[in-house]
Protein backbone atom coordinates (compact mmCIF):
# COMPACT_ATOMS: atom_id res chain seq x y z
CA UNK A 1 0.00 0.00 0.00
CA UNK A 2 1.46 3.21 -1.10
CA UNK A 3 1.91 6.40 1.27
CA UNK A 4 -0.52 8.64 -1.26
CA UNK A 5 -3.48 5.86 -0.57
CA UNK A 6 -3.28 5.96 3.16
CA UNK A 7 -4.93 8.92 4.15
CA UNK A 8 -7.63 8.39 1.52
CA UNK A 9 -8.37 5.09 2.93
CA UNK A 10 -8.13 6.30 6.52
CA UNK A 11 -10.44 9.28 5.49
CA UNK A 12 -12.60 6.56 3.83
CA UNK A 13 -12.91 4.60 7.09
CA UNK A 14 -13.46 7.68 9.11
CA UNK A 15 -16.25 8.56 7.20
CA UNK A 16 -17.88 5.21 7.38
CA UNK A 17 -17.39 5.07 11.04
CA UNK A 18 -19.45 8.20 11.57
CA UNK A 19 -21.69 7.20 9.10
CA UNK A 20 -21.92 3.89 11.57
CA UNK A 21 -22.44 6.03 14.68
CA UNK A 22 -25.09 8.78 12.74
CA UNK A 23 -27.55 5.45 11.94
CA UNK A 24 -27.43 3.98 15.45
CA UNK A 25 -28.17 7.17 17.11
CA UNK A 26 -30.80 7.45 14.34
CA UNK A 27 -32.37 4.57 15.36
CA UNK A 28 -32.13 5.10 18.94
CA UNK A 29 -33.76 8.32 18.21
CA UNK A 30 -36.40 6.83 16.49
CA UNK A 31 -37.29 3.81 19.76
CA UNK A 32 -36.96 6.83 21.77
CA UNK A 33 -39.36 8.76 19.59
CA UNK A 34 -41.66 5.94 18.88
CA UNK A 35 -42.04 3.64 22.11
CA UNK A 36 -40.73 5.85 25.11
CA UNK A 37 -42.51 9.53 23.66
CA UNK A 38 -39.28 11.58 23.65
CA UNK A 39 -39.72 14.82 22.12
CA UNK A 40 -43.45 14.87 22.68
CA UNK A 41 -45.03 18.13 24.32
CA UNK A 42 -48.48 18.68 26.03
CA UNK A 43 -50.44 21.26 26.56
CA UNK A 44 -53.10 22.72 28.47
CA UNK A 45 -55.40 25.48 28.23
CA UNK A 46 -55.80 28.62 30.66
CA UNK A 47 -57.72 31.34 30.35
CA UNK A 48 -58.24 30.42 26.36
CA UNK A 49 -54.48 30.62 25.59
CA UNK A 50 -52.13 27.22 25.96
CA UNK A 51 -49.54 26.49 28.17
CA UNK A 52 -47.17 24.10 29.09
CA UNK A 53 -48.64 21.36 30.47
CA UNK A 54 -47.62 20.00 34.24
CA UNK A 55 -47.75 17.11 36.47
CA UNK A 56 -51.06 17.75 37.93
CA UNK A 57 -52.91 18.77 34.40
CA UNK A 58 -51.92 15.17 33.15
CA UNK A 59 -53.14 13.23 35.99
CA UNK A 60 -56.63 15.13 35.96
CA UNK A 61 -57.03 14.82 32.06
CA UNK A 62 -56.63 18.42 30.94
CA UNK A 63 -53.17 17.78 29.32
CA UNK A 64 -53.55 17.24 25.49
CA UNK A 65 -50.95 16.73 22.70
CA UNK A 66 -49.57 19.62 20.81
CA UNK A 67 -47.98 18.61 17.44
CA UNK A 68 -46.97 22.10 16.51
CA UNK A 69 -44.65 22.46 19.66
CA UNK A 70 -43.53 18.69 19.27
CA UNK A 71 -42.65 19.57 15.59
CA UNK A 72 -40.64 22.80 17.47
CA UNK A 73 -38.73 20.84 19.96
CA UNK A 74 -37.67 18.42 16.85
CA UNK A 75 -36.97 21.22 14.83
CA UNK A 76 -34.57 23.20 17.68
CA UNK A 77 -32.81 19.47 18.69
CA UNK A 78 -32.32 19.43 15.10
CA UNK A 79 -30.52 22.88 14.67
CA UNK A 80 -28.89 22.40 17.60
CA UNK A 81 -27.27 19.12 16.64
CA UNK A 82 -26.41 20.70 13.56
CA UNK A 83 -24.44 23.85 15.11
CA UNK A 84 -22.30 20.96 16.87
CA UNK A 85 -21.56 19.51 13.83
CA UNK A 86 -19.14 22.06 13.04
CA UNK A 87 -17.13 20.42 16.04
CA UNK A 88 -16.33 17.62 13.57
CA UNK A 89 -15.85 20.11 10.96
CA UNK A 90 -17.38 22.35 8.39
CA UNK A 91 -20.24 20.88 6.57
CA UNK A 92 -23.79 21.62 4.69
CA UNK A 93 -25.76 20.97 8.08
CA UNK A 94 -24.17 23.72 9.92
CA UNK A 95 -24.09 26.37 6.81
CA UNK A 96 -27.92 25.74 7.17
CA UNK A 97 -28.42 26.08 10.57
CA UNK A 98 -26.10 28.76 10.45
CA UNK A 99 -27.94 30.86 7.71
CA UNK A 100 -31.28 29.94 9.42
CA UNK A 101 -30.02 31.54 12.59
CA UNK A 102 -28.78 35.15 10.74
CA UNK A 103 -32.20 35.27 8.45
CA UNK A 104 -34.46 34.49 11.68
CA UNK A 105 -32.67 36.78 13.86
CA UNK A 106 -31.98 39.58 11.43
CA UNK A 107 -35.96 39.09 10.37
CA UNK A 108 -37.00 39.60 13.87
CA UNK A 109 -35.20 42.24 14.62
CA UNK A 110 -36.37 44.07 11.47
CA UNK A 111 -40.32 43.42 12.86
CA UNK A 112 -39.51 44.69 16.28
CA UNK A 113 -37.65 47.82 15.42
CA UNK A 114 -40.76 48.36 13.26
CA UNK A 115 -43.39 48.36 16.04
CA UNK A 116 -41.06 49.86 19.04
CA UNK A 117 -39.13 52.03 16.96
CA UNK A 118 -40.69 53.22 13.61
CA UNK A 119 -44.69 53.02 14.66
CA UNK A 120 -44.36 54.51 18.35
CA UNK A 121 -40.87 56.91 17.65
CA UNK A 122 -41.69 58.47 14.04
CA UNK A 123 -44.72 57.70 12.03
CA UNK A 124 -46.93 58.42 15.61
CA UNK A 125 -44.99 61.59 15.72
CA UNK A 126 -45.90 62.67 12.29
CA UNK A 127 -49.27 60.88 11.63
CA UNK A 128 -50.93 59.90 15.08
CA UNK A 129 -54.57 59.88 13.71
CA UNK A 130 -53.69 57.19 10.91
CA UNK A 131 -51.50 55.16 13.47
CA UNK A 132 -54.13 55.50 15.85
CA UNK A 133 -56.86 54.40 13.12
CA UNK A 134 -54.81 50.97 12.85
CA UNK A 135 -51.67 50.35 14.74
CA UNK A 136 -51.92 51.83 18.26
CA UNK A 137 -55.83 52.58 19.38
CA UNK A 138 -54.81 53.86 22.74
CA UNK A 139 -52.80 56.64 21.69
CA UNK A 140 -53.38 60.26 21.20
CA UNK A 141 -54.29 61.64 17.91
CA UNK A 142 -53.24 64.98 18.63
CA UNK A 143 -50.15 65.84 16.99
CA UNK A 144 -47.05 67.43 19.38
CA UNK A 145 -46.27 70.84 19.20
CA UNK A 146 -43.25 70.54 17.29
CA UNK A 147 -44.20 67.47 15.42
CA UNK A 148 -42.31 69.09 12.29
CA UNK A 149 -39.09 68.39 13.86
CA UNK A 150 -39.45 64.38 12.90
CA UNK A 151 -39.40 64.93 9.36
CA UNK A 152 -35.26 65.29 10.06
CA UNK A 153 -34.90 61.53 11.06
CA UNK A 154 -37.35 60.14 8.41
CA UNK A 155 -35.84 62.55 5.05
CA UNK A 156 -32.25 61.08 7.00
CA UNK A 157 -33.56 57.03 6.74
CA UNK A 158 -34.45 57.66 3.04
CA UNK A 159 -31.24 59.15 2.62
CA UNK A 160 -29.69 55.73 3.72
CA UNK A 161 -31.99 53.71 1.84
CA UNK A 162 -29.64 55.19 -1.20
CA UNK A 163 -27.05 52.88 -0.09
CA UNK A 164 -28.70 50.19 -2.27
CA UNK A 165 -28.56 52.36 -5.64
CA UNK A 166 -24.88 52.13 -6.87
CA UNK A 167 -25.20 55.36 -8.48
CA UNK A 168 -27.10 56.88 -5.40
CA UNK A 169 -24.91 55.30 -2.69
CA UNK A 170 -23.10 58.93 -2.34
CA UNK A 171 -26.31 59.98 -1.04
CA UNK A 172 -26.10 57.51 2.48
CA UNK A 173 -22.86 59.35 3.26
CA UNK A 174 -24.60 61.80 4.92
CA UNK A 175 -26.91 60.05 7.25
CA UNK A 176 -24.19 57.62 7.85
CA UNK A 177 -21.56 60.62 8.89
CA UNK A 178 -24.40 61.84 11.43
CA UNK A 179 -25.46 58.51 13.10
CA UNK A 180 -21.51 57.50 13.46
CA UNK A 181 -20.73 61.07 14.66
CA UNK A 182 -24.05 61.49 17.15
CA UNK A 183 -23.47 58.28 18.46
CA UNK A 184 -20.15 58.42 19.13
CA UNK A 185 -20.70 61.64 21.07
CA UNK A 186 -23.64 60.26 23.27
CA UNK A 187 -21.17 57.43 24.21
CA UNK A 188 -18.26 59.25 24.92
CA UNK A 189 -20.29 60.81 27.39
CA UNK A 190 -21.54 57.67 28.78
CA UNK A 191 -17.71 56.40 29.12
CA UNK A 192 -16.18 59.08 30.67
CA UNK A 193 -18.77 58.96 33.17
CA UNK A 194 -18.77 55.08 33.75
CA UNK A 195 -15.57 54.58 32.85
CA UNK A 196 -13.04 57.12 33.81
CA UNK A 197 -14.93 59.21 36.43
CA UNK A 198 -16.22 56.33 38.45
CA UNK A 199 -13.24 54.35 38.37
CA UNK A 200 -11.46 57.65 40.02
CA UNK A 201 -13.80 58.62 42.11
CA UNK A 202 -13.58 54.51 43.41
CA UNK A 203 -9.89 54.75 43.55
CA UNK A 204 -9.80 58.08 46.01
CA UNK A 205 -10.67 56.12 48.89
CA UNK A 206 -8.98 56.93 52.58
CA UNK A 207 -6.25 54.15 53.16
CA UNK A 208 -7.25 53.82 56.98
CA UNK A 209 -11.23 53.46 57.48
CA UNK A 210 -12.54 54.25 60.77
CA UNK A 211 -15.99 53.52 61.60
CA UNK A 212 -17.21 54.34 65.43
CA UNK A 213 -13.97 55.19 66.74
CA UNK A 214 -13.07 51.75 65.74
CA UNK A 215 -10.21 50.40 62.81
CA UNK A 216 -11.54 48.74 60.13
CA UNK A 217 -8.58 46.28 59.46
CA UNK A 218 -9.73 44.46 56.11
CA UNK A 219 -11.72 47.82 54.54
CA UNK A 220 -8.14 49.43 54.70
CA UNK A 221 -6.16 46.61 52.90
CA UNK A 222 -8.78 46.41 50.69
CA UNK A 223 -8.37 50.37 49.92
CA UNK A 224 -4.58 49.98 50.42
CA UNK A 225 -4.67 47.08 47.54
CA UNK A 226 -7.07 49.04 45.26
CA UNK A 227 -4.31 51.77 45.02
CA UNK A 228 -1.00 49.68 45.06
CA UNK A 229 -2.83 48.18 41.97
CA UNK A 230 -3.89 51.36 39.91
CA UNK A 231 -0.64 52.90 40.66
CA UNK A 232 1.32 50.04 39.53
CA UNK A 233 -0.46 49.52 36.72
CA UNK A 234 -0.27 53.33 35.23
CA UNK A 235 3.60 52.94 36.00
CA UNK A 236 3.63 50.17 33.64
CA UNK A 237 1.81 52.40 30.97
CA UNK A 238 4.82 55.06 31.52
CA UNK A 239 7.53 54.37 28.37
CA UNK A 240 8.97 57.55 29.53
CA UNK A 241 11.32 56.33 31.82
CA UNK A 242 13.38 53.02 31.34
CA UNK A 243 11.44 50.20 33.54
CA UNK A 244 15.17 49.51 35.82
CA UNK A 245 15.39 49.38 39.34
CA UNK A 246 12.08 50.41 41.50
CA UNK A 247 10.68 51.46 38.68
CA UNK A 248 11.01 47.90 36.88
CA UNK A 249 9.60 46.02 39.96
CA UNK A 250 6.76 48.31 39.98
CA UNK A 251 5.83 47.75 36.39
CA UNK A 252 5.87 43.58 36.89
CA UNK A 253 3.64 44.01 39.57
CA UNK A 254 1.38 45.99 37.07
CA UNK A 255 1.83 43.05 34.66
CA UNK A 256 0.44 40.65 37.27
CA UNK A 257 -2.33 43.24 38.15
CA UNK A 258 -2.93 43.18 34.37
CA UNK A 259 -3.13 39.52 33.83
CA UNK A 260 -5.17 38.67 36.90
CA UNK A 261 -7.82 41.33 35.68
CA UNK A 262 -7.50 40.04 31.92
CA UNK A 263 -7.94 36.81 33.31
CA UNK A 264 -10.75 36.91 35.42
CA UNK A 265 -12.57 39.05 32.77
CA UNK A 266 -12.10 35.76 30.34
CA UNK A 267 -12.74 33.25 32.95
CA UNK A 268 -16.28 35.27 33.28
CA UNK A 269 -16.80 34.97 29.42
CA UNK A 270 -16.18 31.03 29.24
CA UNK A 271 -18.34 30.95 32.56
CA UNK A 272 -21.73 32.46 30.91
CA UNK A 273 -20.59 30.28 27.69
CA UNK A 274 -20.63 27.49 29.87
CA UNK A 275 -23.91 28.55 31.20
CA UNK A 276 -25.29 28.61 27.60
CA UNK A 277 -23.76 25.14 26.77
CA UNK A 278 -25.70 23.77 29.98
CA UNK A 279 -28.54 25.52 29.14
CA UNK A 280 -28.83 23.93 25.47
CA UNK A 281 -27.56 20.00 26.68
CA UNK A 282 -30.50 20.05 29.30
CA UNK A 283 -32.64 20.86 26.37
CA UNK A 284 -31.25 17.89 24.43
CA UNK A 285 -31.25 15.64 27.16
CA UNK A 286 -34.44 16.60 29.35
CA UNK A 287 -37.47 18.53 26.53
CA UNK A 288 -36.35 16.15 23.86
CA UNK A 289 -34.81 13.15 24.78
CA UNK A 290 -36.49 12.83 28.17
CA UNK A 291 -33.02 11.51 29.45
CA UNK A 292 -33.20 13.46 32.64
CA UNK A 293 -36.56 14.64 34.40
CA UNK A 294 -35.94 18.14 35.29
CA UNK A 295 -39.23 19.56 35.57
CA UNK A 296 -40.18 15.97 37.62
CA UNK A 297 -43.45 15.16 34.88
CA UNK A 298 -41.33 13.09 32.53
CA UNK A 299 -42.26 10.09 34.44
CA UNK A 300 -46.23 10.48 33.89
CA UNK A 301 -46.18 12.54 30.20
Amino acid sequence: MSETTLPVEEKRSLSKVWAAVWLVFGLWLLYRAIFVGAGASYVTVLNGREAGATFNDYIAGEAEFSFVRSFGVWCSAFLTLCVFSFLYRDNPFYKVAEAIFVGVSAAYYMVVSYWMVIIPSLFAKLWPAWIQSWAVPGMSPVRDELWYLNLIPLILGGMLLWRLSPKGAWIARWPLAFIIGSTAGIRLVGFLQADILSQVHNTIEPVIVMQNGQFQFWTSVQHLLVIVCVLSALVYFFFSIEHTGVVGKVSRVGIWVLMVTFGAAFGYTVMGRIALLAIRFQFLFDDWLWLIDASGTRSAL
